[in-house]
């Protein structure tokens, strides 16, 4: 019989193998500082791009009062216990009122976090007779939620319609059998790519197939669509999603997360959620934090109009340079190279240590072999000063992977260390 950790000993796995050469500079960075549009790495003062605050709320004044404010006037255990128990409020009421109004469905619940909460609405959704079908390229938080279910889940091509229909008439037949019922999951905005899901298409499948669509809005929520109610709202179909979900942690700059249904549908998932059942209230310095921040979405669209003035600026900018953004229709900006793993890492070092950049990098196995992809994240902190900064910073590091710099310089750095 073999030890448990034997595995663990023997295969650190893909991400964890480049740890000894990575932790602490390409993976679990320490950026330092107040959140802001340029903060310090190391000591050294860069632009960042790798920051989800959206709406620049992390760090704005009339924020960090009322966050102070209620930590004096709540602490930070207040309310203690779970909602179900002894954790729930007039404020948790309140907050939950005023989400459902923002983004136009008639209740909504609270959750402590995204990941957990997203995690547990698939499971509290679905039995095992009912049947998931899902984007191939969804969110970690979605796949986790997926695993749990006892019956069948089919994926679709990321943003296939003929895919989406093609597993629909798989699931029908199924669920004919079964007696379930089918539950289609997308992203409003999905993170990587920057493409929005294709809401409007998905519900007009609701024509020829019976199920019932929960969106993953975490990018979407405070971004897209007239009022900032997110990519359903942009793409028309707010209303024909059947359960919304968004994080605290983009837009709100801040933790939890909330679902949004119709009134008869959150009344069943608050009394089912095992998530937030058993586990701690989201504390009133939280709640009362975002209340504040919600008003701001609301009263204030010069965050978001400043917002999409940086988008526009920086996208536009890479494109006329030459760089592929693939087909992001998001605030998310990928740019997508061609390289290796130790080429990316010295690009990166490259961009942090001599232009001041930091932005997040993404490799195999998340993206194929041969592919580096660099994520930029705008926000209404930033300014046309960075993002000119960053444009000439990207040409330069495009140059001298393009010509073998950082090819000549991994492979004399591995041959100093004798590999």
């Amino acid at each position: 019989m073999k030890d448990l950790f034997d595995k663990i000993y023997a295969d650190k796995g893909p991400l964890g193998k480049w740890a000894d050469k990575a932790e602490g500079y390409f993976v679990f960075p320490k950026l330092e500082g107040p959140i802001s549009n340029r903060m310090k790495f190391q000591g050294k003062d860069v632009i960042t791009w790798s920051i989800n605050d959206y709406l620049g709320l992390a760090n704005h004044p009339e924020v960090r009062k009322v966050d102070a404010e209620a930590g004096v006037k709540y602490g930070s255990a207040y309310p203690m216990g779970a909602r179900m128990m002894s954790g729930h409020t007039d404020m948790h009421e309140q907050l939950q009122n005023e989400l459902a109004a923002f983004v136009q469905k008639e209740a909504a619940y609270l959750l402590n976090f995204g990941y957990q909460g997203m995690v547990s609405t698939i499971d509290a959704l679905v039995s095992k007779d009912d049947i998931i079908v899902y984007d191939v390229d969804a969110h970690a938080c979605i796949i986790d939620g997926v695993r749990l279910h006892a019956g069948k889940r089919f994926t679709y091509r990321h943003n296939d319609m003929e895919s989406i229909e093609k597993n629909l008439m798989r699931a029908t037949k199924l669920a004919e059998k079964t007696g379930g019922g089918i539950l289609l999951i997308s992203e409003g905005v999905f993170g990587m790519r920057g493409e929005q899901g294709k809401l409007k298409e998905i519900v007009a499948l609701k024509e020829k197939f019976n199920f019932r669509l929960f969106v993953d809005d975490a990018h979407g929520f405070g971004t897209l669509g007239k009022t900032g109610a997110g990519a359903g709202e942009e793409q028309g179909v707010q209303d024909q999603i059947d359960v919304y979900f968004a994080t605290f942690a983009k837009s709100m700059a801040s933790t939890g997360a909330f679902i949004a249904a119709d009134q008869e549908i959150i009344d069943y998932l608050k009394y089912n959620l095992r998530s937030q059942m058993f586990a701690k209230s989201l504390q009133m310095q939280l709640v009362e934090g975002a209340l504040k921040r919600l008003d701001m979405l609301r009263t204030m669209p010069e965050l978001k109009a400043k917002l999409w003035e940086n988008v526009n600026a920086l996208q536009s900018g890479l494109k006329s340079r030459g760089f592929d953004i693939g087909t992001t229709q998001s605030c998310v900006t990928p740019v997508y190279l061609k390289g290796s793993i130790p080429e990316a890492m010295a690009l990166v070092k490259d961009l942090r240590e001599n232009h001041g950049i930091f932005c997040s990098i993404v490799v195999y196995p998340v993206i194929p072999k041969g592919l580096i992809l660099l994520r930029l994240i705008p926000t209404a902190s930033h300014t046309l000063q960075d993002v000119e900064e960053t444009l000439a910073a990207f040409s330069a590091i495009r140059e001298k992977l393009e010509t073998g710099v950082y090819k000549r310089l991994t492979a004399a750095m591995a041959a100093e260390m004798g590999e």
